[in-house]
This record gives structure tokens, sequence and C-alpha cells, in this order.
């Protein structure tokens, strides 16, 4: 075996391709075990391992794209997560739409459990630990207000006009077309500048992980572009990119096992319908939120930036219009106005976004009132 493929190859990630697979043939050949009516000791156990062994491929999937972040560079590197955490969640979401049972909101209360966890969870970990570690930390303000921006026009055409333009919470079928076509051509404008004219915007500005000047300036002569990085290791980023999706798949396929368990358990006790996209989201996102809290704890602060605004960004932009399509395709119901009090959160998360990237500087106490307003969500949902 060469040298690069025994640094792709490692006995860890083998490992969590065949712990991933290997549960997943071992679920369905005994699959009647898990068939309703499960018993509640049965049901809390498979609960236990199906969540244990997403986590555990999950990681690997999270290695992967951060080696392949450290050759493409961002935004590029950032990228590559982010649209492969937008697949798990299109698959995870279409899956349960489509499956046994009433569904019309799961896309909402996915979209919506993301939001929260990103916009204030993570970014408010992100903030807190890495502001305690390295104190006030320099973003780069014009990549981030795009961001911000992109997220205040697609939440309200996701959550918003839904409720006032169209019918029981749902757009009809001539305005989901025009809502797809609007959605999918910001995004696609959105990401021919961040990867192009406006690249630069998307990269650290803080002059403790920024070079010198004469430094700075001899890289920035020498930096590779993007096409010769992909002629010189082609062979490396494909491979890794091969493994990642075959780390991935395993766990879309166990998600939707865990959906349909996590539905039977809330059900059983009473709580409330919205938990379950919320914990689902929860787990989709675990590897795009250990990359971030690394990168906080590095002090890159704009990587945290491109991986959890990013990330919302592809989420609301690409998974929202697939859901439609889906939608439409298959005569589903797509119900997406939210109620008034998480339009309130949500509507509350974005102005504090705002407020603590208009600084130059963000620190811990920025992430500690992103962190209170996600406790405020949590007591939303269990209200």
């Amino acid at each position: 075996m060469s040298p690069t493929r025994r640094s792709i190859l490692t006995p860890g990630a083998l490992a969590r391709v065949i712990a991933g697979w290997g549960f997943f043939v071992l679920l369905h050949l005994s699959g009647s075990l898990l068939a309703p009516p499960v018993s509640s000791p049965l049901l809390v156990g498979a609960l236990v391992v199906i969540v244990g062994v997403i986590l555990y491929a999950a990681t690997g999937v999270v290695r992967q794209a951060e080696h392949l972040a450290h050759r493409l560079g961002d935004p590029y590197g950032s990228l590559v997560l982010t649209l492969s955490i937008v697949v798990i969640e299109v698959v995870l979401i279409s899956a349960v739409m489509l499956g046994p049972g009433e569904h019309a909101t799961i896309a909402r209360d996915s979209v919506m459990a993301v939001a929260m966890i990103i916009l204030n969870l993570v970014i408010g970990l992100c903030l807190l630990v890495g502001g305690l570690k390295h104190g006030d930390m320099a973003h780069n303000r014009t990549g981030t207000s795009n961001y911000l921006a992109l997220l205040v026009v697609l939440s309200a055409l996701t959550f918003v006009l839904p409720a006032a333009l169209g019918t029981d919470g749902a757009y009809q079928p001539w305005q989901e077309i025009s809502i797809i076509a609007v959605t999918v051509a910001i995004y696609a404008f959105f990401l021919y500048r961040q990867t192009g004219a406006q690249a630069v915007d998307f990269t650290e500005v803080d002059p403790r992980l920024r070079p010198g000047p004469e430094t700075a300036a001899r890289e920035t002569t020498t930096r590779p572009s993007l096409r010769s990085v992909l002629a010189e290791h082609r062979t490396e980023i494909l491979a890794r990119l091969a493994l990642l999706v075959i780390t991935v798949v395993p766990v879309v396929v166990l998600s939707h096992d865990m959906a349909s368990l996590l539905d039977d358990g809330l059900g059983r006790v009473g709580a409330p319908p919205a938990l379950a996209g919320a914990l689902i989201a929860a787990i989709v996102f675990l590897p795009e939120s250990l990359t971030a809290l690394r990168a906080a704890l590095a002090g890159e602060i704009q990587r945290v930036s491109n991986l959890c605004h990013g990330a919302l960004v592809s989420t609301v932009g690409l998974t929202i219009p697939a859901i439609l399509v889906i939608g439409l395709l298959t005569d589903q119901t797509v119900v997406l106005a939210e109620s008034p009090a998480n339009l309130a959160l949500l509507g509350i998360t974005l102005g504090l976004s705002i407020t603590t990237f208009a600084s130059s500087r963000v620190t811990s106490i920025h992430g500690a009132a992103h962190l209170v307003i996600f406790a405020a969500y949590g007591i939303a949902v269990f209200s």
C-alpha cells in the first residue's frame, strides 16, 4: 500500500466504516426484533446503540473533512463538510416525510432546530470557549455580514411568508415553484461570489493567526490556485471524498432508523413532536459542531463562522428547495410557517447574531448571550 493510501485508510478510518456498515447490516438482518410493538427496554437499548454508532461514524466524517479543508483551504474546505451534511439532512427529512404517519411539519421543525442549534448553541459555545482561551477574537466582518444577510432573507422566505401568502402554513404549488427558483438562484450566486471574487472575505483576519507583511506577501504570491491543488493532489482528494461518502451513508440510513424509534419513544412519554426534530438535527450536525469547536479552541473564529453560518445558509438554501420539490413530486403538503413563539426566538437570534458579529472582535460574553437564547428555545420546545 502506498504512503498516501496508508495515510488515508488508517485503522481508525476503516474501523468507523466497518462499524457503520456492519451495524447497518446487523440491524436489518434482525429487523423483526425492532418491529412494533417494541418493549421499552429494547427500545431504549436500540436507541443508545444506534446513536453511539452514528456518533462514532460521524467522527470519521469530521476527520476526512478536516483533511480536505486543510488541503483545499477556506472557503472550499468548509463547503465540503457543509454540503455533505446538507445531503444527510435532505435524505433524512425525505425518508421521514414519505414514511408512515403525518409529517407535514418535519422540514420546518428540523430546519428551525438546526438554526437554533447552530446560531445559539454551537456558536455560543465556540465564542465562549474561544473567548476564554484567546480573549477578544477578530473576524472578517464582510464575510460574516454576507452570511447573515442571506440568513435574514432565507429565513423570511421559509418561516414567515408561508403564513402570510400560503394556505394553512404551506405555500400553494405555484408559489412553491417561485420560492424554489428564487432560493436556489440567490444561493448559487452566493457560492459563485464566495468561491470566486469574494473568497478573501471568508479568510482569517486575526493578527495572531496571520503572518507578517513580508511573509503574507510571499505566501500570497506563491499560494497555489484551486485548479493546481486539484491537479497535484487529485488522488488524495478523490480518495478522501470517497471515504467521506462511504462513512456518511450508514449515518444517513441509521439516522432514519433512529428517527422511527425516537418517534415511538417520544410518543410513549408524551414528549412534544418538535423534540424529535431537535434531537435528529443535533446528531446530524455533530460533525460540523465538533469541527467548529476545534477551530474555536485554535482561535480560528472566521472558520467557525464559515462552518456554522455557511452550514445554515446551505441548509435553508438547499434543504428547503429540495424538500419542496419532493413535496411537489409526491403530492405531499410541506408546512413551513412557524409558531409565534419560534418566530420571536428566530428574530431575536438573528438580531443577536447581527449585533454580535457587527463588532470587529467577538468575546466570551457574546457566546454566553447566545447560549441563553438556546436555553429559551429549549423551554419553548417543551412548552
